[in-house]
């Protein structure tokens, strides 16, 4: 692997996993209600479990595909993570047209844009900026 490749792949897992970490783990840390809430009303099951386990992948995983340890497991627990999320927090084929509607529509599009490269690292090494490991 060259040098622009091996950059590329720590700014992307960089980014990648900041998100997870900012606006996933410690934004529903610091909201827990109304995060718990916002589970509620979309009729997450067991939603306070699925709250705590949800903080502690996107947490644990985030890190973890920063640094490059264990990335590939990471990236993939996210993808599955992020896609059961779409399923509930962003079910835009129960609502009715209107805005609401296109507003999930478009977060429903968009994670699946995040699972595609969740999939694509998941697939690929963390590269020479990382935690060596064999996954």
């Amino acid at each position: 692997m060259n040098s622009f490749h091996n950059i590329n792949l720590l700014i992307g897992r960089i980014l990648i996993g900041l998100y997870f970490l900012g606006l996933g783990a410690l934004a529903k840390i610091f909201n827990y209600d109304f995060i718990y809430r916002y589970m509620l009303e979309h009729e997450v099951p067991f939603t306070h479990i699925a709250l705590v386990l949800t903080i502690i992948i996107q947490f644990i995983c985030s890190i973890g595909i920063i640094i490059g340890w264990h990335s590939k497991i990471s990236a993939f627990t996210l993808a599955l993570l992020t896609l059961i999320i779409n399923y509930y927090m962003h079910d835009f084929w129960d609502m009715s047209s209107g805005i609401q509607q296109e507003h999930e529509l478009q977060n429903f599009v968009k994670n699946m844009g995040i699972v595609a490269g969740l999939l694509i690292l998941s697939a690929t090494n963390p590269g020479k900026y990382s935690f060596k490991n064999k996954n």
